[in-house]
C-alpha cells in the first residue's frame, strides 16, 4: 500500500551523481560572473523554441537574488573543451509549504549548435535528480512528512526534442498553456462597470494588497502557489513592470478584488515584430468571481496599452482554467498562436 506520507515515498535526500559527456569538460554550478554566459544561451535557444519572446537578462540574475534557491546546489552549467558555457539550467523549490504541497519548476536550456548531442538529456537527469533531492529533504521537515511532491518542465508544444528528453524521464504532458495576441489597431471593448466597483491604475503603494489579491485569485489554479513577498517585489519592482498600464478593480471600501497587471520588455519588439505589452496576471478574488470583473479589468488595461501607442498585447493562458479565461480572451479580441506543455513528474 503506498503511503500518503510524501517523505515515506520518496524516501532519503540522495543528492544528483554530476553528469558525464565527452563534449563537456566541466560540469559545474553557475555564478554571477555566469549570467552574461548563461543569457546568451537562453537567448540562442528561445530563438528557435519560441522566436517571439527572449528570455530577460533579469530572469536569470533574479536567480542569485532568491533566499530560497541555493545556486551553489540549485545550478548546474556545461563547459565546452573551449571555456564555452553551452548549457545551463535551475532546479528552484518554491518557498510554499501549503497543505504540504512541494513543487518544483525546473528550468534547461542548451545552445543549439550543440544540440543533439545529448547534453541536454544528461542536464535534465542532473536537475530532475536535484529536484527529488529538494523534495526529499524538504518532506522531512514538514509536519505530517507532506502530502505531494510535483517535478515540472515546461516546453513549447512542437519542440519535439525537449518533450521528448522530458517523457524519457518519466513526465507526463499535464497541461497546456496557449499564447494569445491581441491587435490595438482594432477596436476596443467597452465593458460596463458594476455598482460600487471602481478601476484604478496599479499603485505600488499597495503591493502588499495587490499580493493578497493574488495568492487568493489563483487559489484554485492548477500548479499555482502562492507567491511570497520577495518573490512579488522582483516582478512589481522589476524593470519591466509597468504600473501605468496595469489596472486594479476595487470595492466601495477600496479593498482589491481584480486586477491585470501588465510589463513591457522592448527587447522582444523584434522578436513579435511589433511593439507590445505583455500582461502577467489577470486575476479576481473568488468572492467576486461572475461579475464581468475579469473583462472590466483587461478591458481598461487594453485601452492603456493602446494609448501609450504600443502595437499589441500578449498574454498566456491555460487552456483548462477553471475560470474559463480562455473563452473571456477570445471575446476580448485575443487569438490563440502557440501553445506551450507543461510535463510532469509525480512523486
Amino acid at each position: 500500500m503506498t503511503s500518503s506520507r510524501l517523505s515515506d515515498r520518496v524516501g532519503r535526500p540522495v543528492a544528483p551523481t554530476a553528469p558525464q559527456h565527452p563534449d563537456i569538460t566541466e560540469w559545474r554550478a553557475a555564478t554571477t560572473d555566469d549570467i552574461d554566459a548563461i543569457h546568451a544561451v537562453f537567448a540562442a535557444s528561445d530563438a528557435i523554441d519560441h522566436p517571439t519572446w527572449i528570455t530577460p537578462r533579469q530572469d536569470i540574475a533574479d536567480i542569485f537574488e532568491l533566499s530560497h534557491v541555493d545556486a551553489r546546489r540549485d545550478t548546474l552549467v556545461a563547459i565546452a573543451p573551449g571555456g564555452e558555457l553551452v548549457a545551463a539550467g535551475t532546479a528552484m523549490l518554491h518557498p510554499s509549504r501549503v497543505d504540504g504541497k512541494l513543487s518544483v519548476d525546473i528550468g534547461d536550456a542548451v545552445h543549439p549548435d550543440w544540440r543533439r548531442r545529448g547534453i541536454g538529456g544528461a542536464l535534465l537527469r542532473w536537475l530532475d535528480a536535484r529536484g527529488a533531492e529538494q523534495v526529499a529533504t524538504a518532506a522531512v521537515a514538514l509536519e505530517g512528512g507532506g502530502s505531494e511532491g510535483l517535478l515540472k518542465v515546461y516546453a513549447r508544444e512542437d519542440n519535439l526534442g525537449h518533450v521528448a528528453i522530458a517523457e524519457r524521464l518519466s513526465y507526463v504532458p499535464e497541461r497546456w498553456f496557449s499564447t494569445m495576441v491581441r491587435d490595438l489597431g482594432d477596436a476596443l471593448p467597452d465593458v460596463t462597470t458594476p455598482e460600487g466597483i471602481t478601476v484604478v491604475t496599479y499603485d505600488r503603494a499597495r503591493d502588499s494588497d495587490a499580493l493578497a489579491a493574488r495568492n487568493d485569485a489563483f487559489r484554485d489554479h492548477w500548479g499555482s502557489l502562492p507567491s511570497n513577498p520577495e518573490r512579488w517585489q522582483q516582478f512589481v519592482g522589476g524593470d519591466f513592470f509597468r504600473p501605468d498600464l496595469s489596472r486594479m478593480a476595487v470595492d466601495a471600501e477600496g479593498t482589491i478584488v481584480a486586477f491585470c497587471l501588465a510589463s513591457v520588455n522592448e527587447d522582444d519588439f523584434a522578436a513579435l515584430g511589433a511593439s507590445h505589452a505583455y500582461i502577467d496576471l489577470i486575476g479576481v478574488i473568488r468572492s467576486h468571481r461572475r461579475r464581468g470583473l475579469a473583462p472590466l479589468v483587461v478591458s481598461a488595461a487594453l485601452r492603456a496599452i493602446a494609448d501609450a501607442n504600443l502595437e499589441k498585447a500578449v498574454l498566456d493562458v491555460d487552456t483548462d482554467s477553471p475560470t474559463g479565461a480562455n473563452t473571456l480572451y477570445e471575446g476580448l479580441g485575443f487569438a490563440f498562436t502557440e501553445r506551450d506543455v507543461a510535463l510532469v513528474r509525480r512523486l
